[in-house]
């Protein structure tokens, strides 16, 4: 049996990268699969600055196909009144993008490829012990379960919807957002199936409309999407099946003990409308990576002193974005008039502010 230094419980992409990063520190580490899915994946991730570098450094990011991976130059959100538009732009900020929209399967893919080339990491059992151990199996972590770590869920009674779209106008690198109360729709520019004319869609609905439309023929969604667009972004037309998934804000009561810690969903969860959940798990691998990489000569992985630095480290930044969210679906979600008013007078005022708006842009880049 291979002895291990770290076992990683979870092969989705928070898993894989954890498992890379520290292998690449010469340790060895075991990777624990889940079951594979079988249906396609029609996610999309939106992915910042730092969860690009993190990529680039583990020799994954140009692994992507070309057409994998789209540059976000400008974003555009509205909402529910008229002329309540907030515009970010690349340009403006000083740098290349804003973000990059990435297809989820083949991130996947290219992980998997790193993977398997790693000269320290290898495939491993259930039954797998080490000093360490990482728990990145998702939200419903059996391991985190086992180990008796509550994570309370506040559920939003929504769903999240995703499919990919075609288009008849090229998307020209916009990322395009609608907060319409109740729900927030959003359209990620994406390269495939048709270059610089395909979007990947996730629209958060309450979970009565969810169901109805996850329900409509294609033809009948189609034109729900236009009508909640305007036709904004050209003729939209589906060119995958649609997918959902319930909405909840949650946070696990310990991220981390004696001889384990939580990472990705496992450890929280946040509201989609940011999509901020795939860096905030990326994030979490960077954070420890580092604080391992930095150990004390003496030190064991698995010493919890060590760990409690990763888990303050990461506390903030998960804690806030998670009241970021929250607080911007709960605002938006509210039919006072009052409130509806001074949300949407928000998105125009902060949009005439130059200084703020960059202030904005630069905070979520190197978020």
């Amino acid at each position: 049996m291979t002895a291990h230094d770290i076992v990683v419980r979870g092969a989705g992409a928070v898993g894989m990268a954890a498992a890379l990063a520290l292998s690449r520190q010469g340790l060895n580490v075991g990777l624990v699969a889940a079951p594979a899915r079988h249906s396609p994946d029609v996610r999309a991730y939106a992915l910042n600055a730092a969860s690009v570098a993190l990529l680039d450094g583990l020799k994954v990011w140009h692994a992507l196909p070309a057409d994998a991976r789209t540059a976000v130059h400008d974003m555009r959100v509205e909402g529910d009144a008229p002329g309540a538009v907030l515009e970010f732009s690349a340009w403006t900020q000083g740098v290349a993008e804003l973000a990059w929209i990435v297809d989820a399967a083949e991130l996947d893919l290219a992980l998997q490829a790193a993977v398997r080339f790693a000269p320290h990491v290898t495939m491993a059992g259930e039954e797998a012990t080490a000093p360490l151990q990482l728990l990145a199996e998702g939200r419903d972590s059996a391991a985190r379960q086992r180990l008796g770590v509550r994570m309370p869920r506040q559920a939003y009674q929504q769903r999240g919807v995703a499919a990919r779209l075609q288009t008849d106008r090229p998307h020209a690198g916009q990322a395009r957002q609608w907060f319409r109360s109740p729900d927030v729709l959003a359209l990620l520019p994406l390269d495939r199936p048709l270059p610089g004319s395909s979007f990947g869609l996730v629209w958060s609905l309450p979970d009565d409309r969810a169901d109805a439309l996850m329900a409509l023929p294609d033809a009948d969604f189609q034109t729900a999407l236009m009508d909640a667009t305007g036709g904004a972004a050209g003729q939209l037309r589906l060119t995958s099946e649609r997918a959902q998934w319930p909405l909840v804000l949650a946070r696990a009561e310990q991220v981390c003990g004696p001889g384990w810690a939580l990472l990705g969903d496992a450890a929280h969860l946040v509201h989609p409308l940011a999509g901020q959940g795939l860096n905030l798990g990326l994030a979490d691998v960077a954070a420890l990576a580092r604080v391992v990489a930095a150990r004390e000569s003496w030190r064991q992985l698995g010493d919890p002193r060590l760990l409690r630095r990763y888990a303050r480290e990461r506390e903030l930044p998960t804690r806030a974005m998670g009241q970021v969210t929250d607080g911007l679906l709960q605002l938006f979600a509210s039919e006072q008039p009052l409130v509806k008013e001074l949300r949407n007078r928000g998105l125009s005022l902060v949009n005439a502010l130059g200084p703020l708006k960059r202030a904005l842009t630069a905070r979520a880049l190197d978020s």
